[in-house]
């Protein structure tokens, strides 16, 4: 069971751990959900998955819609297979795969010593088949199928540890931690780069964002909001929570600071809380000002 399991099912404000399988797309299976939940729920997912990938899908309930960006900004893992000894026009296996040329597969040597230099801050460049929007306007991958170049700039992201799970040539097994944003496709691409082979992602699979881990996930068919649904807090694992009073709760919803409780942290510096009901409801997030002594909401989830 996922740590951080909600107890209670507040009006459908909360999260569902999807299990996407191989197929459908994201929106394929948000789909699914609305039209068992009803048009009354709000629903979204937190972090798109490729159709030919599968994996934990964060699907977001209610005023929980409004805490995706805080869940896509949560560290990731992803089981991948990279297909050495070629190259492909999408960086997956779905495009057009050209073959290197009497590549020499690499030792085991040699190919951890590379797997290294993709550990910590890199400089990526999205896969040109992805939804990166273009300072041109539009989709890159919309200009890719036209035939247009998209010329799409490095930008850093956090590659926390890469671990070789298997190699028999020409595939690669990798576990991959990383920060938001990180490309798993253009990993492979440039893992295959730096061997002087080529690459491209064959096979991937989303194993955990944040506290959402894929042995709690659930087939989309499987999951029942009434019993599965998991507390809103989980997008904030690092925010101290607080419990407040019916008082201080109408003023919170009304966008008005609080004095800070004396269960609140003792920080010197403003940092940022959970706010709760005595029934574990998540009201609101909030800064707490230590030197001032007060609490003031940054976003509010219900009003009175």
């Amino acid at each position: 069971m996922l740590a951080g399991r909600s107890p209670y099912n507040p009006g459908m404000f909360g999260f569902l751990n999807v299990n996407k399988p191989v197929g459908p797309t994201s929106h394929d299976v948000i789909a699914r959900l609305r039209w068992r939940l009803g048009k009354v729920v709000k629903i979204g997912h937190a972090g798109t998955l490729d159709p030919k990938a599968s994996g934990v899908l964060v699907v977001c309930l209610g005023p929980a819609t409004r805490l995706s960006d805080y869940v896509q900004g949560l560290p990731k893992r992803y089981l991948t297979t990279v297909a050495l000894g070629a190259v492909s026009t999408t960086d997956d296996r779905e495009g057009e795969i050209t073959q290197t040329p009497a590549p020499v597969p690499p030792t085991d040597e040699a190919l951890r010593a590379v797997l290294g230099r993709f550990v910590g801050e890199i400089q990526q460049v999205p896969p040109a088949h992805s939804a990166v929007h273009l300072p041109t306007g539009g989709r890159a991958y919309k200009a890719a199928r036209a035939g247009r170049e998209t010329n799409l700039a490095a930008r850093a992201v956090v590659v926390h540890a890469i671990e070789l799970v298997a190699y028999a040539w020409p595939l690669v097994t990798l576990d991959v931690a990383c920060g938001s944003g990180t490309y798993i496709r253009s990993l492979a691409r440039d893992i295959g780069e730096a061997l002087g082979v080529g690459g491209y992602c064959s096979d991937i699979t989303r194993t955990q964002v944040g506290p959402f881990a894929l042995a709690d996930a659930l087939a989309p068919e499987a999951l029942d909001p009434a019993v599965h649904l998991l507390a809103p807090q989980l997008a904030v694992p690092e925010y101290p929570r607080l419990v407040i009073s019916e008082a201080d709760r109408f003023e919170i919803n009304h966008g008005r600071a609080i004095p800070s409780p004396a269960s609140a942290p003792p920080r010197a510096e403003p940092f940022d809380v959970a706010l709760e009901d005595s029934a574990g409801v998540l009201v609101a997030l909030a800064r707490c000002y230590p030197a001032a002594g007060r609490i003031s909401p940054t976003k509010v989830f219900f009003s009175d």
